[in-house]
């Protein structure tokens, strides 16, 4: 798996800037919607989400570290996996990630983006034209060659920044700061302990992206050293503005106004710059959200590339264009992308996003404690602090929000995650058939 022409040559400052330019993308903008609809319009419980969240995603870093460190092959969580628990594991993982996970995620942005774009247009017929279009169009231009792709990071990094800025330091300013903020906790009859693990569900997806840095293991400089610097300082460093960017929200409009919008922050910001401004900084949120489109539809493909290349699915997905870039891999996750976001439901499709990557970093965590066990000797040059405490608290996280989503959460989410444990088994029968193929082929040859 390993590419030994790699160069390593990344440092732990442009690790950290990968931390925060793949986790902060569209759900710090979008996700209050949800939180404050769970909470029945309460700001507390909401609030100490956000926080716990955090706390939970910087524990599953910290782990996971060790484990990127340990294994620095490039290709992130299915290489980590296969590594642990064998091939057919590691294949299962790489297909959650190539039909399931980043799809579902590229569809739930573009959803957003389409609606978003409709309502700056004034034309709600244009949301489905619209987020079909963006995510072929993001395709196309990943095919041109990674120049491009990197031009469009740099954009959309500003255009995340400024809308956060701007709104962190005039909600403060020009709100009037009378909202409640930590009380109540919830709506009178809503269950604080009954909505917990769908409001950790919604929050998760707008810390995730974490995990994508240990993909660049095996070209940095110092995994041991920079990796865990790298997602501990930019997870910290996330959650401190998506605390206060929260606040900033409740301190223009309080917790019930923001449940009825669908973009908390452009609402924010129409409150605070007038209907122009609101309309200035919803353009700085679809930059946002084109950038994170860009990063999944970047990354995503890589991992489709490497199983077609392994023959692990067919072999024209593992194929590159002229350029060196995995166009067959790109449409085919684009495609799949698209047939997603036809649902139009962005909250669904997080869910479903997060449920079943989270059943797979459960896995990675577990890894941790086994691969110790198992290889004692292993070299690790990063060990997880306060071991096994750390991991366990990622562990017993994951456990919970997998548990939650699939039997506590109401009938509708445990379809959402039957669906995505049927989607994800059908992995188990296509690399069955896959390996028999390739064990022919050798016979034959």
């Amino acid at each position: 798996m390993e590419n030994k022409q790699l160069q390593k040559n990344l440092g732990a400052a442009a690790a950290l800037s990968t931390v925060v330019g793949m986790v902060i993308g569209g759900g710090v903008f979008f996700k209050p919607q949800a939180v404050y609809t769970l909470t029945g319009g309460a700001p507390g419980l909401g609030m100490l989400m956000w926080v716990l969240a955090g706390i939970i995603t910087i524990a599953a870093g910290l782990t996971a570290a060790e484990v990127s460190a340990a294994i620095p092959k490039t290709g992130g969580m299915m290489v980590y996996i296969e590594e642990i628990y064998g091939k057919k594991l590691g294949f299962l993982t790489g297909w959650m990630q190539s039909v399931l996970f980043f799809p579902a995620t590229i569809a739930a942005l573009a959803v957003m983006f389409g609606q978003q774009s409709a309502g700056l247009l004034g034309n709600e017929s244009l949301v489905m034209p619209i987020t079909l279009g963006i995510i072929l169009l993001i395709s196309v231009l990943n095919t041109l060659g990674s120049k491009t792709s990197g031009l469009i990071q740099t954009v959309s990094t500003v255009g995340k920044l400024l809308p956060l800025i701007l709104i962190m330091i005039f909600g403060f300013i020009k709100g009037e700061g009378n909202n409640a903020i930590v009380q109540p906790l919830v709506a009178e009859g809503i269950s604080p302990m009954g909505v917990i693990g769908q409001l950790l569900v919604a929050i998760l997806f707008a810390y995730d992206g974490w995990i994508n840095v240990g993909a660049l293991a095996g070209e940095m400089k110092d995994p041991g050293k920079d990796l865990p610097k790298a997602i501990v300082g930019g997870l910290s460093l996330v959650m401190a503005v998506y605390v206060v960017i929260n606040l900033a929200y409740l301190w223009v409009l309080p917790a019930d106004q923001l449940a009825q919008y669908s973009s908390p922050a452009s609402a924010v910001a129409e409150q605070l710059f007038g209907p122009m401004g609101g309309k200035f900084i919803t353009v700085g949120i679809l930059i946002s959200v084109f950038g994170a489109l860009n990063g999944y539809l970047l990354t995503g493909p890589r991992i489709v590339y490497t199983l077609g290349e392994q023959k692990n699915l067919p072999a024209a997905l593992g194929k590159l264009s002229k350029n060196g870039v995995p166009t067959n891999a790109t449409f085919a996750m684009a495609i799949l992308s698209c047939l997603y976001a036809l649902s139009g439901q962005f909250n669904l499709l997080t869910d479903l996003a997060v449920f079943a990557v989270w059943a797979f970093y459960t896995l990675t965590f577990i890894g941790v404690i086994k691969l110790r066990k198992d290889q004692p000797n292993l070299h690790r040059p990063y060990k997880v602090p306060l071991y096994p405490v750390v991991p366990i608290i990622a562990i017993a996280a994951g456990v919970f929000v997998v548990l939650n989503q699939l039997l506590l959460s109401g009938t509708k989410n445990t379809m959402i995650s039957l669906g995505g444990i049927l989607i994800t088994l059908i992995g188990l029968p296509v690399f069955s058939y896959m390996t028999k193929n390739k064990e022919e082929a050798k016979k034959a040859a």
